[in-house]
């Protein structure tokens, strides 16, 4: 919906100042609405971290980044310069009570300059292990005490397991409203992604086929080109599981499969989401090796040069059972879905980047014409294309009655010339604005673990269990198309790339 410009004074505060999500994505999503004006007028960023550095080589870091990374490209010397005199670096552990105190004196002098109260915002873009001691120390030093006005940003993953989310949960809600908590997943933040509830509920064409009688089954795919490559140490106690279907995929299933809400409110939003994810079939421990395939990359090579294999990967166990790669088949036992499988898969190391969603229509019940007819299909590309695509039967101009499938293809590289905001733009905005929709509740990511526990408990009790290997630079194990055959007999994807799962 239309945003309002935001009037009060900002103080943003950035916990982990000198990790990679700070260089290659906050600051340079924070210079782009600067430069943009979307940032109130008066504002201030306060990097927090333990590694001591000059201000001014911490700025010059900071300008790289944005040089490199940002969507706006080199930074404009003025207009860096004007946002980054309200850049400012506070050296501090997070572990000493000391590093809460300087930052509330520094927040405390920031309103009676202001001569006002104004939005405080804390990016917890730090390791999980520090989110409830930088939670304790906001606490206990009253930093974000102000319902309202203050919040913090809390990046995934969200705990390890159900109980794990469960318990940092009531931690956060001993000290902050629920509505003061933002679960960021960069994902929903897309532009393509943002644009399915428009798309599904603002044309009546659509959602009137929105349903079981006319699907045959719903494809989310992200696949990923890079490997595990320095994240080594924290991929080997994650996976793909925790690390993309619990969060990023869910999320989409969720945008995809839930019911119109009553209005184009938060809360309904996150109240239709979080019901699509408790309809979701529970799997037995016999039903995940059916349902669910798992894998890992082995040494092999893309885009004609040399990858290593997963347990090659600095910081991996060299017997390593943790899966690179998982396809997944999940049912929503509700009357709008019942019966369509829903396939969602990921995977490091294969050929492109790609983010996709399919959904396949059945057959059409006019069989009057004597060649095949190819079911309709709508692909919505989140990356690396932009793009919704819907597959149609059309003649071939000629004498005779010969059909052929033909694409009709919305692009926002066609259809826009302005350019598109980053998912952590759109988000952080969202945040200093007050608005969750795009935020995971806490029963959100409850319900979100519940679904996928039963999938990690069985690998963990039979850790080699169907394990299945592919090389680096193809699509994933062949077993994975067994999911896919009594439906279809490719994974689909738009048609200037290739089938997301080919046999090795």
């Amino acid at each position: 919906m239309k945003k309002h410009k935001i009037h009060s004074p900002v103080f943003i505060t950035i916990f982990g100042a000198s990790g990679d999500l700070t260089r290659r994505k906050l600051i340079p999503a924070l210079y782009n609405l600067f430069i943009e004006h979307q940032l109130p007028v008066i504002f201030e960023i306060y990097c927090v971290d333990f590694m001591a550095t000059e201000l001014a080589a911490f700025k010059k870091n900071l300008l790289d980044g944005v040089n490199e990374f940002s969507r706006t490209g080199v930074a404009e010397i003025t207009l860096w310069n004007e946002f980054s005199s309200k850049l400012f670096y506070l050296q501090g552990d997070f572990l000493e009570g000391s590093t809460f105190s300087k930052l509330r004196e520094h927040a405390d002098n920031y309103d009676i300059q202001n001569q006002r109260r104004g939005i405080r915002m804390f990016y917890f873009a730090t390791a999980p292990r520090f989110i409830e001691t930088i939670a304790d120390g906001l606490y206990k030093n009253k930093i974000c005490m102000r319902p309202l006005l203050d919040r913090i940003v809390i990046e995934k993953p969200f705990g390890t397991n159900l109980e794990t989310a469960k318990k940092l949960n009531i931690f956060l809600a001993k000290r902050f409203y629920e509505k003061q908590i933002y679960r960021i997943d960069h994902y929903l933040g897309k532009e393509t992604v943002q644009n399915i509830m428009a798309f599904r509920f603002a044309n009546y064409v659509f959602e009137p086929l929105w349903n079981n009688k006319y699907i045959d089954h719903v494809q989310i795919s992200v696949g990923e080109q890079v490997g595990v490559g320095k994240r080594g140490g924290y991929y080997d106690g994650s996976g793909a599981l925790r690390d993309m279907i619990q969060n990023h995929l869910l999320q989409l299933l969720c945008i995809v499969a839930m019911d119109a809400p009553s209005a184009y409110k938060a809360e309904l939003i996150r109240d239709a989401k979080t019901k699509v994810l408790k309809n979701i079939r529970v799997l037995g421990e016999k039903d995940v090796f059916k349902s669910v395939v798992r894998g890992q990359y082995t040494a092999g090579a893309i885009n004609g040069k040399p990858s290593p294999g997963y347990r090659q990967e600095e910081q991996v166990a060299p017997g390593s059972t943790t899966e690179t790669f998982v396809a997944a088949k999940f049912f929503v036992d509700n009357k709008r879905w019942r019966d369509v499988p829903f396939i969602l898969t990921t995977g490091k190391s294969l050929p492109k980047q790609v983010s996709v969603i399919v959904i396949q229509f059945k057959d059409s019940p006019n069989k009057i014409f004597k060649t095949d007819v190819v079911p309709n299909r709508l692909v919505i590309s989140i990356q690396p294309e932009l793009e919704i695509s819907l597959l149609f039967e059309s003649k071939v101009p000629g004498l005779e009655m010969k059909l052929q499938a033909v694409d009709m293809d919305f692009t926002y590289q066609e259809a826009y010339s302005e350019s598109l905001p980053e998912a952590y733009e759109a988000l952080l905005l969202d945040v200093l604005e007050g608005d969750p929709t795009l935020f995971m509740r806490a029963d959100q990511v409850e319900e979100a673990w519940k679904v996928v526990m039963p999938i990690l408990n069985a690998w963990s009790k039979y850790p080699k269990k169907k394990l299945h290997f592919y090389k680096a630079g193809t699509w994933g194990p062949s077993e994975a198309l067994a999911l896919i055959k009594p439906y279809a007999n490719k994974w689909f994807q738009l048609p200037r790339y290739e089938r997301l799962v080919e046999k090795s």
